[in-house]
Parts: C-alpha cells; structure tokens; sequence
C-alpha cells in the first residue's frame, strides 16, 4: 500500500473534475478524498496499490474530457489505512 499527495494544475475547476476523480478513484479500489484549492488547483490524496495508485494519476494527467491539466505535484507517503472510501471535501484555501 501506497500514499500519493497530488496537486492539479491547470483547467480544473468548474467542469467536473472532482467528480471524475472520485469515479475513477472507485473504480480502481483507492481511497483518500479531493478537494478543489481556492487558487485554481486540485488537491487529492490516493492511497492504495502502488500500481492502482499510478494508474490514478496517469489518469489524473489527461483528466475529463474539458479539462486542461497542466502540471501534477506528487508527493509519495506511506500509507496510513485512515480512510474508508473517497470523498469530495470542500474548497480549501491555500
């Protein structure tokens, strides 16, 4: 098990990027949450199989269909077991 930090840059916000996430994320066994950052960014957190991790972000580097990712920061921690699912938090400041 692996934890990945992620911060989304780019066309993210407004489209249905958070909600794509967590299907994607589901759908591949993970947990952690997303939240979408008051400066225009993304932030999640993906913990699970290194593998399904990666894969994640893979996906995460394309987006939906109307996003425009720009630049992923990763930041790889162990994994904790905290979470029971995948959520969407609210907007953050950053």
């Amino acid at each position: 098990m692996i934890r990945a930090h992620v911060f989304i840059e780019g066309r993210v916000h407004g489209i249905g990027f958070r909600y794509w996430v967590r299907k994607n994320a589901q759908g591949l066994g993970l947990t952690g949450w997303v939240r979408n950052l008051a400066d225009g960014r993304v932030e999640a957190v993906f913990e699970g199989a290194k593998k399904d991790v990666e894969d994640m972000i893979k996906k995460c580097k394309r987006g939906p269909m109307l996003a425009g990712v720009k630049h992923i920061d990763i930041n790889w921690e162990e994994a904790t077991g905290e979470f029971e699912g995948f959520g969407i938090l609210p907007t953050a400041e950053t």
